[in-house]
């Protein structure tokens, strides 16, 4: 195993340390069949399609709220930039009930975060599903490959029969002692032409030291000190996705963050005056992005093309392992960060005037998140651990060997990442890493990806940080797609529990003919595109 690859697999064996460590006694016990971790859209697919097999399920979910990201501000299934023909079986479902709600008789890939908790909730009570709040995942015991028992950082103890952990983070998996990689492999690892460290082509043109010749928040190193094709240690960035309004009647203030720092956008500010100087307009768009939504409500996210957005770069390095006390204090920071950018938007002197009155013209959306500040739940967690299972997904699966005898669903989205860091090329300019953006393909996704290797676990099933290299799993990163895993993983994991047998024994043709029948999409359709030539926008509301 060369250095890199050594790298990668250095926080499996840190976390099976702490699965080992001696936990306090349990305050409560409970028995299911099937116990899911994280009550995400991949959670809740996977809860509810194995309690319909007519097995004991209970999900945890270490929040508040169920939903994951599609509760906490991304408003759609991302079918802009996939082939609607795949998203079948429990996520077809899922969008055809917003589509009652809404009343259009049809799919809706466009919805609002209240909404979409509902519909969760309603689905979830009518499977029965026993649900539990505001405990992650602490400690996990093992009989030799076998879960035995997790317990909760609130003292409870679960056993099953079965384990699923649909969580971005994959914690459980963690916890179980499964190797797993964290950041980018090199280009030589999978022999991948998107892996490794990426340099955008365009240099930015903007200060990026300051007076002491220290590097400006924001910028995470040299250029000269990092290899193109390398492999890196963190993923793409993370923000927030705040719902917000531009009608003074659906606004709520956007509160001033608690620890307000304006020096950490001075490279902001550095451009925006040299945009001054040279008489060039600047406008809010130029540096978020809002996406109109239904009912008054606008999306906001990181604008790719922006010199400076709500992507916290370089924030992000170390939630992967991080632990639960380290990752309230990183989330707190990209709370500060987010909400610093729209003050000093707002506010700064360095803001041209329009733009600050454009900002000024925003707030919050009084009618998401009320017991939450209207502050969105959940940071966006792109990407986290990715599993080391019995199959890994590279690029070359997802762009030209499309087609997998245990296919248990389909992906179609680009290769879509966001950058991860912006280095300093000299004093004076940057460039942006880490960005990929790739012709989206229908991809079969197969059933040994979400896997663990059968001599670390062989009653856990990770549909969530499934078996992927990190380009291949900007294909899968998507709720939509999420719910597609979530969905096999479901009715896997009840067969798996009702026959007593290991999840990499399950017979794969019975899983694949539960899953035609549940009108998931398993396999190509002959006659349907096999790529997204044409981005498809987003209708208007």
């Amino acid at each position: 195993m060369n250095r890199r690859t050594l790298a990668f697999y250095t926080c499996a064996a840190a976390a099976l340390s702490l699965t080992l460590a001696p936990s306090r006694v349990a305050a409560d016990t409970h028995e299911a069949d099937i116990v899911v971790y994280g009550g995400v859209p991949c959670g809740i697919a996977a809860a509810i399609t194995a309690a319909r097999e007519g097995v004991k399920v209970i999900l945890i979910e270490p929040t508040k709220h169920v939903g994951g990201l599609s509760t906490s501000g991304i408003n759609t299934a991302e079918s802009e930039h996939m082939l609607k023909w795949t998203i079948g079986g429990f996520a077809d479902e899922f969008y055809r009930r917003l589509g009652d709600h809404y009343g259009s008789g049809k799919p809706e890939y466009y919805f609002e975060s209240s909404v979409a908790e509902k519909v969760y909730l309603e689905m979830l009570q009518e499977a029965k599903v026993d649900v539990r709040y505001g405990a992650s995942v602490e400690a996990v015991t093992k009989d030799g490959t076998k879960i035995t028992a997790i317990t909760l950082t609130d003292g409870t103890q679960l056993t099953a029969k079965v384990f699923v952990d649909a969580g971005y983070e994959g914690d459980l998996m963690a916890r179980a002692g499964v190797k797993y990689a964290v950041g980018r492999e090199s280009k030589a690892e999978f022999g991948e032409e998107a892996a490794g460290i990426r340099f955008d082509k365009e240099p930015r043109k903007a200060r990026t030291v300051d007076a002491e010749g220290k590097l400006l928040p924001g910028i995470s190193a040299w250029a000269k000190d990092l290899k193109e094709g390398n492999a890196h240690r963190a993923p793409m960035n993370y923000n927030f996705r705040f719902t917000v309004a531009k009608d003074p009647a659906l606004q709520v203030p956007i509160p001033k963050p608690k620890h307000y720092d304006a020096s950490r956008y001075a490279l902001l500010g550095g451009w925006l005056r040299n945009q001054t100087a040279q008489g060039k307009e600047v406008k809010l768009k130029d540096i978020v992005d809002p996406y109109k939504r239904r009912n008054g409500k606008f999306e906001l996210n990181n604008k790719q093309s922006a010199i400076f957005s709500l992507g916290h770069f370089g924030g992000q390095f170390d939630w992967p392992d991080a632990s639960y006390a380290e990752r309230a204090r990183i989330y707190e920071d990209h709370m500060d960060y987010t909400l610093g950018l729209l003050h000093y938007l707002a506010h700064d002197e360095a803001v041209p005037p329009n733009v600050q009155e454009e900002m000024k013209g925003l707030g919050l959306h009084k009618d998401e998140f009320a017991d939450n500040g209207h502050l969105p739940y959940q940071l966006y967690v792109r990407e986290a651990r990715r599993m080391r299972g019995v199959y890994v997904m590279k690029q070359q699966d997802v762009q030209t060997d499309l087609r997998k005898p245990d296919s248990i669903g389909m992906s179609s989205h680009f290769i879509d990442c966001h950058h991860v860091q912006r280095v300093a090329l000299n004093e004076d300019e940057f460039v942006n890493e880490g960005r990929i953006w790739r012709m989206g393909y229908a991809n079969e996704i197969p059933y040994r990806a979400l896997t663990p290797q059968p001599t670390e676990c062989t009653n856990l099933l990770v549909p969530g940080a499934a078996s992927y290299t990190h380009v291949a799993f900007c294909t899968l990163r998507l709720e939509s797609v999420w719910m597609i895993t979530g969905h096999a993983a479901g009715i896997a994991s009840a067969m798996a529990a009702k026959e007593n047998s290991e999840v990499q024994k399950v017979n794969v043709p019975a899983l694949q003919e539960k899953l035609r029948a549940q009108n998931q999409v398993v396999n190509f359709i002959p006659g349907l595109p096999e790529k997204c030539e044409h981005l498809n926008g987003p209708p208007e509301f």
